[in-house]
């Protein structure tokens, strides 16, 4: 079904970015999605050069991308990028193909190595996955249409790159259940959805978990700890937030996401984004 407007949740500003940018969001083949989040695909054609600020979430990216057309294709492996904002400089006319795996959900396909390994690493693509064509992927000659896609242009390309990344993961994805990684994908939507998880050992506590045994699972399957998440996620409420309205109580929000007064959210927030929450929201 079409979507009118892409998830922009932990862009920076994502109104700017939109007018700058064409992005899309779809829905993989079906036995890819209890692994794979979403596939997302962006265009430019910028006659100035534009940063784009991104807040992540603790999920990793496998990504094909070609920055100038005068450049060669290539593709990457994204972890978690933590701490603070992932930057992008975009110029010229330029595309990425990406995957956002589930928080918790990469692990089934680089199993040799917790996803710790990969938290704040940007690398080529074929250290974990097999080598294919990127441009295969970019601008591919199926344009078989697929279904349950959430194409905002009705592009028959997009639906030819929705099936190359089909094509490239189902035979990667794994055949049979981890318990270990359902449990890390369940446990961060609980984050995610729950704004009541607000201290670890109460979580751990309340999940039937010790606070090391639930840092560990998160170690090998999310590569950040819980208490990122927890802090992560509530950063992106008040993002969300102070980019949809300007008569905000700041103090009532920071209660509304835990935090002990208004002083730890604007501090929490600063450090992360780089502005205070009124700046940014003003």
């Amino acid at each position: 079904m079409p979507q009118n407007r892409p998830d922009t949740r932990g862009i920076v500003a994502p109104t700017a970015l939109l007018t700058r940018v064409r992005l899309r969001h779809h829905q993989p083949a079906e036995p890819l999605r209890r692994h794979v989040e979403h596939y997302w695909f962006i265009d430019w054609d910028l006659p100035e050069p534009y940063v784009s600020n991104v807040l992540p979430h603790p999920s990793v990216h496998l990504t094909f991308q070609q920055d100038d057309a005068d450049q060669p294709p290539y593709g990457e492996l994204t972890g978690v990028a933590a701490p603070g904002l992932y930057t992008r400089k975009i110029h010229g006319r330029g595309r990425v193909c990406g995957v956002k795996f589930r928080p918790g959900a990469f692990r089934p396909f680089a199993p040799d190595a917790p996803v710790s390994e990969w938290t704040g690493r940007v690398l080529p693509y074929e250290e974990v996955f097999p080598a294919t064509d990127p441009a295969a992927i970019l601008s591919p000659t199926d344009t078989t249409d697929t279904t349950d896609t959430t194409d905002t242009t009705d592009s028959t390309d997009d639906a030819g790159r929705i099936a190359a990344l089909d094509a490239y993961l189902l035979p990667l994805a794994p055949t049979a259940p981890d318990p270990q990684a359902e449990l890390a994908i369940g446990l961060v939507d609980r984050i995610r959805a729950d704004r009541g998880v607000r201290r670890v050992a109460d979580f751990a506590r309340a999940e039937g978990m010790t606070v090391r045994s639930l840092q560990r699972l998160f170690h090998a399957y999310v590569g950040v700890s819980p208490k990122w998440c927890i802090l992560r996620y509530r950063i992106h409420e008040a993002v969300e937030t102070a980019a949809a309205r300007r008569d905000i109580d700041w103090a009532a929000l920071a209660a509304d996401l835990g935090y002990a007064d208004q002083a730890h959210l604007v501090r929490d927030f600063t450090s992360t984004v780089g502005v205070p929450p009124t700046a940014y929201a003003g």
